[in-house]
């Protein structure tokens, strides 16, 4: 998680460090094997972003005052932290069978190296690991967490329901990334806020302000597959125009100036030179610029929302979170 301001949350790396350790231990079996393919891609690393954003929640019950936070970082609020994770970690696994990844991480994805059969079966390993500690936590985070992985199931069948699809709508991709990306962040930060036992509208806006910056988060990843390099982002620029998925930016194109040379070159599978054609057509029109200014539109929400809150470090990181988010895309679209 370089340069994300969460880190400067007193006790975060504390924190994130006790997630780890307690992530690695969650998935372990009887059973060598369901170990080692349970634990592949948690110790191939990752940026635990959900988890951080629990432990931040968590942390907006500190005072302004307080200058060590590590004490607000509970047992149970490590234990939502990873339940967190490991639904993410099981929707990756699910992920990389349907769209056929070879890599996850820099590493084998679980599909590629043992199989779909034993990816499928390990991703619910996992899924079933998080219930389990949900449910040890308490019968509204097991039923949030519960909700939130059928929304997860949800947003990613719309997604595919829809690929390749020229006249897939903007109220289609937000229904889609509600369900596949902003339910999992809105649902870390309310379970920070439950198992902190934070006030009931300081848990509903640290809620809002997660599905929020998830909504922004995705937009803004969306937009980064178009404008980064294959070195920044371990893949193609323009993968997703591959996998026939039309994001944001790549719907407003369409509904603009621009949209009829796009249409013509998108509907189905493209070859490298299409792809590449397509993307640049995207870049040099508005729907790079309109999508970013969605993004900061759900962005500047969320922050709305945490205004309710009174100063601590949790509140100051995860509005400084919101705002890099934004800042980040901004310099690497121009």
């Amino acid at each position: 998680m370089a340069d994300n301001p969460l880190l400067a949350i007193p006790g975060m790396e504390e924190g994130l460090a006790r997630v780890e350790t307690a992530l690695r231990a969650s998935v372990v079996s009887d059973d060598p094997f369901l170990t080692e393919v349970a634990s592949h891609l948690i110790t191939a690393g990752g940026k635990r972003v959900r988890p951080a954003f629990a432990l931040a929640a968590a942390a907006t019950g500190l005072g302004g005052s307080s200058t060590d936070g590590t004490h607000a970082v509970s047992d149970e609020v490590v234990m939502g932290a990873v339940a967190v994770e490991l639904v993410h970690l099981g929707s990756l696994y699910h992920d990389d069978v349907m769209d056929e990844a070879d890599v996850r991480r820099t590493v084998d994805s679980v599909n590629a190296r043992w199989g779909n059969l034993k990816a499928i079966l390990a991703g619910d390993y996992l899924l079933a690991r998080a219930s389990e500690l949900a449910a040890s936590l308490g019968v509204e985070v097991a039923g949030l967490l519960a909700n939130t992985i059928g929304r997860l199931c949800e947003g990613q069948l719309l997604e595919l329901q829809h690929s390749f699809s020229v006249d897939r709508t903007e109220e289609l991709y937000l229904r889609s990334i509600d369900g596949k990306t902003a339910s999992l962040l809105g649902a870390a930060c309310r379970i920070g806020g439950l198992v902190a036992e934070l006030p009931r509208e300081h848990t509903d806006a640290l809620t809002t302000f997660g599905y929020s910056y998830g909504m922004a988060f995705q937009i803004v990843d969306d937009v980064l597959d178009l404008v980064s390099t294959e070195a920044e982002m371990g893949k193609p620029t323009g993968h997703d125009l591959e996998e026939g998925v039309y994001t944001l930016p790549v719907l407003l194109t369409l509904a603009g100036p621009g949209g009829d040379e796009l249409r013509s070159l998108l509907g189905g599978p493209v070859d490298a030179v299409t792809r590449d054609t397509a993307a640049a057509v995207v870049r040099d029109g508005s729907g790079i610029e309109q999508a970013i200014a969605r993004a900061r539109g759900y962005a500047d929400s969320g922050r709305d929302a945490l205004a309710i809150l009174p100063d601590s470090p949790g509140v100051v990181g995860l509005t400084a979170a919101a705002d890099y988010l934004l800042d980040s895309v901004e310099a690497a679209a121009t």
